[in-house]
């Protein structure tokens, strides 16, 4: 069990379910390192293909092949003491339940949920404390199965991708800004810190991690809704001042639930704005999902918003608009 943060020499078991584009690349650095005992849960052709041949992962021009335990069940896997999550955010009440067999008493939860996580709440001070947010956790299914104290916060900052099965195309970043939901530096977050970063990532560990939370969702609960409704890249979507301008009057809804939540932003929203256009032509999550017929993350990257607006008294027009036409469209195309 993780209960040592001196010194990551200690081997801990840690499991990536559903690794796919960014589990997988985690999984890859940490097997590579050899530090500890990697297990990853998966299905189909990318679980045949990490079976037979091992997990493929070409970053920076060079490319390695990493053995991995690769398991197609919970029960195969056994009890971690971290589970990491990279899972959207509508797939966790049915995976909660399969995720039971990892759960041991210490079992650590890391939870790289792009979005409003169900945790949001726990330990933070205030008049909410405790609460569940609806949204992303309904009728408490996620937080009875993953309690809210085994969570660790995890903000994800690469980009990678499956381009076939059993092979993670790493194309840029390599930072998971993590953070305890009370802000402590506790030996379990350290000890898992001081393993990605043995593995060669960048993982810093927060005392405030929900604002880190809200920089990076404040640009995905306007970009991957607007992308979705026009169809554009980022940078056209940017580009177009009646867009870019729908964005940031949705973006200042958001900071004004955020600090009213006690969130303090270290950027204002035009930097947030010009970090997005730096990515190009870009297809948001939430359009490549829409074009391939999958569920998109409305709720936890815009309805949850929507929801604490509601519980912190701001009201947020265009995001209630923006909502509304998005659910239609996802609706109209079997995504939601």
């Amino acid at each position: 069990m993780p209960r040592r943060a001196e010194s990551v020499a200690q081997t801990m078991k840690i499991c990536v379910f559903g690794a796919g584009a960014i589990g997988g690349l985690m999984a890859a650095k940490l097997a590579a390192r050899g530090d500890h005992e990697v297990t990853v849960i998966a299905r189909g052709p990318h679980l045949a293909a990490m079976q037979q041949k091992g997990l493929v992962l070409r970053s920076e021009g060079t490319e390695i092949t990493v053995p991995v335990r690769a398991v197609a069940t919970a029960e195969e896997a056994g009890v971690q003491d971290y589970v990491v999550v990279t899972l959207k955010a509508h797939s966790l009440p049915g995976a909660a339940r399969q995720m039971q067999p990892l759960l041991g008493p210490e079992t650590a939860i890391v939870s790289a949920v792009n979005g409003i996580p169900w945790w949001y709440f726990h330990k933070l001070a205030g008049p909410h404390e405790g609460r569940r947010v609806e949204s992303v956790d309904p009728g408490g299914v996620v937080s009875d199965l993953l309690a809210p104290s085994r969570a660790i916060g995890a903000i994800v900052y690469p980009a990678a991708e499956v381009p076939e099965p059993g092979v993670i195309e790493h194309t840029y970043g390599d930072r998971f800004t993590l953070g305890e939901p009370d802000g402590s530096r506790s030996p379990r977050v350290s000890a898992l810190s001081e393993a990605l970063i043995a593995a060669g990532l960048k993982a810093p560990v927060r005392p405030k991690i929900r604002d880190e939370l809200w920089v990076k969702l404040w640009g995905n609960m306007a970009f991957n809704p607007i992308s979705a409704l026009t169809g554009v890249t980022l940078d056209v979507l940017i580009g177009d001042p009646g867009q870019r301008g729908v964005a940031r009057a949705m973006m200042l809804e958001g900071q004004a639930v955020a600090e009213k939540l006690g969130v303090r932003f270290a950027i204002d929203v035009d930097k947030r704005i010009a970090g997005g256009a730096e990515v190009g032509a870009h297809k948001t999550s939430m359009l490549q999902d829409l074009e391939r017929g999958r569920p998109m993350e409305i709720d936890a990257l815009l309805g949850a918003v929507v929801e604490l607006a509601a519980l912190v008294e701001v009201p947020v027009p265009i995001c209630d608009t923006v909502l509304a036409l998005v659910r239609a469209r996802a609706r109209v195309a079997g995504c939601y």
